[in-house]
């Protein structure tokens, strides 16, 4: 079968690679039918992998192919979610619905743990733990919607969720890559009222808008923060989703939030620590992290099979496996969005 293959710094290939296959009783084999790079995969294709000749991809949808001896929940010919981290199921965090903190868990293409999605295939360890069967058949007009649960919708969502997002609330997204956009729609779904945005491609800008953002504020560092406050009466927001990962992104959001409220940070951190020592004088909560998405899945499924909301609209572009390199291009140039996968 054919697979992603990062070698080294801006160098990522197309392999054949041994066939997935089941390894263990409660593994399952699903055939690859949508997957997509992340931003996050960004900072492997700028750093270098984390291990030589790394496998990719840690987003997909796919039918399931082959089930261990163990397995129950899922079954052969079934469409199903993968989300980007495999877990059990059935430990305590499981159980807390924090699958990102799985004892026997781990993600899909980072690091070796587990091979990546942006292949033909992929075995899939804990498959009762980790994957969602949906009730439907592939669907080419959901496809796009589904696979953005398996991460970018259900990481939007986190990032509002630990921010603490309300009904009538004051929100602001940092970052309009999908992830910000994603968030955006998290925060309309929960009741937010006001909602800024702050990006800067005119693209995302209207995406956004269209999604339910009420203000848009492209200022960035200090100047971005005293316009955020002027658009909240001096005060800063009650709900900050950070989506971008940045020094320059985390100072941000520090400072636009106001006393009592709430960050919820999701962009992978790249930054030593939080700053600011007046988050504990201003009683500001800092959350966030890795989303569980799979806990998520459940509650946002049925607005997707409604139409009621469309995370697949944070694709703008579409490629086979053999154009996986130019969709690295393409996102890393900011040419494209949010690249979707059809192996």
């Amino acid at each position: 079968m054919r697979a992603t293959i990062m070698y080294k710094p801006y160098d990522v290939g197309i392999e054949n690679v041994p066939d997935a296959a089941i390894q263990e009783p409660t593994d399952a084999v699903i055939r690859i039918v949508r997957a997509c790079i992340c931003g996050s995969d960004l900072w492997f294709y700028r750093d270098g992998p984390a291990n030589d000749h790394q496998s990719m991809g840690h987003e997909a949808i796919g039918i399931v192919e082959d089930v261990g001896s163990a397995v129950r929940t899922v079954k052969p010919g079934q469409l199903v979610i993968m989300p980007f981290v495999y877990s059990d199921g059935s430990c305590l965090f499981c159980g807390e619905g924090l699958q990102t903190a799985c004892v026997h868990g781990g993600t899909f293409g980072v690091g070796g743990e587990a091979q990546g999605a942006q292949a033909e295939a992929l075995r899939i360890p804990y498959a009762d733990g980790t994957l969602y069967p949906l009730p439907v058949e592939p669907d080419e007009a959901l496809m796009p919607s589904l696979l953005s649960l398996s991460d970018v919708m259900g990481t939007g969502h986190h990032a509002a969720v630990t921010a603490r997002v309300q009904p009538g609330g004051t929100v602001a997204v940092v970052g309009d890559g999908a992830v910000g956009l994603c968030g955006v729609i998290a925060a309309k779904r929960l009741g937010a009222e006001q909602i800024i945005i702050m990006g800067h491609h005119d693209e995302r800008i209207a995406l956004a808008q269209e999604f339910g953002a009420t203000d848009v504020v492209r200022e960035r560092g200090e100047e971005g923060i005293a316009r955020v406050r002027e658009l909240t009466g001096g005060y800063g927001v009650k709900s900050v989703l950070e989506c971008v990962g940045t020094g320059q992104a985390i100072e941000t959001s520090i400072g636009i939030v106001r006393p009592g409220g709430a960050v919820g940070r999701v962009g992978v951190a790249h930054y030593e620590s939080l700053p600011g020592p007046d988050t504990f004088f201003r009683n500001v909560t800092i959350s966030g992290g890795p989303a569980p998405v799979r806990a998520y899945i459940e509650d946002l499924l049925p607005d997707v099979m409604a139409g009621t909301i469309q995370p697949g609209r944070v694709f703008d572009s579409t490629i086979g496996l053999d154009g996986v390199p130019d969709g690295y291009r393409a996102m890393d140039e900011r040419q494209s969005l949010k690249v979707l996968i059809r192996p």
